[in-house]
C-alpha cells in the first residue's frame, strides 16, 4: 500500500514565490471579515440570521443578488444545501449594496481596533492602502468572476476600507485561480479538502462540518483519492498526492502573478514589508482559529 508522507514533507514540496510570499501577508487581513467580531454585529445589523447567512452576504455582495447555484459554483467548496440556506433569503434583509457598505464600515471599524487608530490614520498605512489598490486593479480578471466582481467596486475614500478592499480582490483572483487549477486537475470540491486536510494544513473534521457534507461524501472523496494513488490508506498523502497537491498549488501561485508583476518588484517589496506587521498582529490576536480552512495559522502567518 502507498505510504503516507509527513505534512513536513509536502512544505517542502511548495516552491515559494512572490505571489505566495505575498498571500501570506494579505490574507490574515482579509480574513477580518470572517473572524472579526465587527463582521458578525454588522451582518447582525442588517438582519441576517445567523453566521453563515452573513457569511455569504457579505462574501457573496459583490456579485448582486445572484442565486445560491452561482454562489456554490463561485465558492467551490460548499455543499449546495449550506448555501441555499442563506440566499436568496439574505437579499430579503438587506440590498446587496447596503451590504457592502456595512462590511466597509465593518472592516475600517475592525482595522482601527486592532491595529490603532494612529497606525490606521498613518501615511504609511494610506501608502499601503494604495500599493494594494494599484496591485489589485492590475489583476487579470477574465475567468475570475469573484475577482472582477470586487475589481469592479469604487474605490472607499477611507485608506481602511480601501485597503481591505484591494487585498480583498486579491485575495479572490487568488482563489478563482485555485478552483481553475482544481478543476483542471479533476480535483472536486470534497476531494480538494480532504487533500488539504491530508496535507497538514486545516482540520478535516472542521472543513467537512463547516462546509455542510456528509460523512459519506467525505469517505467517497477519500476512496476516489486512493484509487488515484493520491491518499494512503493512513489518510495521509502519498508521493503522488504530494506532487498533485504542490501542483495545484504552483499552478495557483504562477496565475496569481500578474498583480505583482505589474506593480514591480521594488514596490511589491516595499507592500510587502507594510502589511507584515498587520499580519502578524491578526496572528497574535488569536483571531484565526486552529484548523480553520485557510490554512494560515501561527508560524505560517507573514512567514513565520
Amino acid at each position: 500500500m502507498p505510504t503516507a508522507v509527513q505534512p513536513t514533507r509536502w512544505e517542502e514540496a511548495v516552491a515559494g514565490g512572490t505571489a505566495r510570499d505575498m498571500w501570506e501577508r494579505y490574507e490574515p487581513v482579509h480574513d477580518l471579515v470572517y473572524f472579526a467580531p465587527e463582521a458578525r454585529q454588522a451582518a447582525d445589523r442588517l438582519g441576517m440570521r445567523g453566521f453563515w447567512m452573513g457569511y455569504f452576504a457579505l462574501r457573496a455582495a459583490p456579485l448582486g443578488a445572484v442565486s445560491p447555484a452561482v454562489v456554490t459554483s463561485c465558492f467551490y467548496v460548499f455543499h449546495p444545501a449550506r448555501v441555499a440556506r442563506a440566499l436568496p433569503d439574505a437579499w430579503g434583509h438587506a440590498d446587496p449594496a447596503d451590504v457592502l457598505t456595512a462590511r466597509w464600515e465593518a472592516m475600517d471599524a475592525a482595522m482601527t481596533r486592532l491595529f490603532g487608530p494612529e497606525a490606521v490614520g498613518s501615511a504609511q498605512f494610506t501608502e499601503a492602502a494604495d500599493l494594494a489598490w494599484e496591485a489589485a486593479c492590475a489583476a487579470d480578471t477574465p475567468g475570475r468572476v469573484l475577482a472582477a466582481a470586487n475589481q469592479a467596486l469604487e474605490r472607499p475614500e477611507r485608506p481602511a476600507a480601501r485597503l481591505w478592499q484591494a487585498l480583498t480582490t486579491l485575495r479572490e483572483h487568488r482563489g478563482d485561480g485555485h478552483v481553475a487549477a482544481l478543476v483542471g486537475q479533476g480535483i472536486g470540491p470534497v476531494e480538494a479538502m480532504v487533500l488539504k486536510a491530508a496535507a497538514g494544513e486545516s482540520d478535516g473534521a472542521f472543513l467537512r462540518e463547516t462546509r455542510k457534507w456528509e460523512a459519506e461524501d467525505w469517505a467517497a472523496a477519500g476512496t476516489a483519492l486512493r484509487e488515484r494513488g493520491l491518499l494512503a490508506d493512513d489518510g495521509g498523502l502519498t508521493p503522488a498526492g504530494v506532487a498533485a497537491r504542490a501542483g495545484v498549488e504552483a499552478q495557483t501561485d504562477e496565475a496569481a502573478e500578474r498583480p505583482w508583476t505589474a506593480l514591480g518588484a521594488q514596490r511589491t517589496a516595499r507592500l510587502a514589508g507594510l502589511l507584515e506587521p498587520l499580519a502578524r498582529t491578526v496572528g497574535d490576536a488569536g483571531l484565526l482559529p486552529a484548523g480553520n480552512p485557510v490554512g494560515l495559522t501561527g508560524g505560517r502567518v507573514a512567514g513565520r
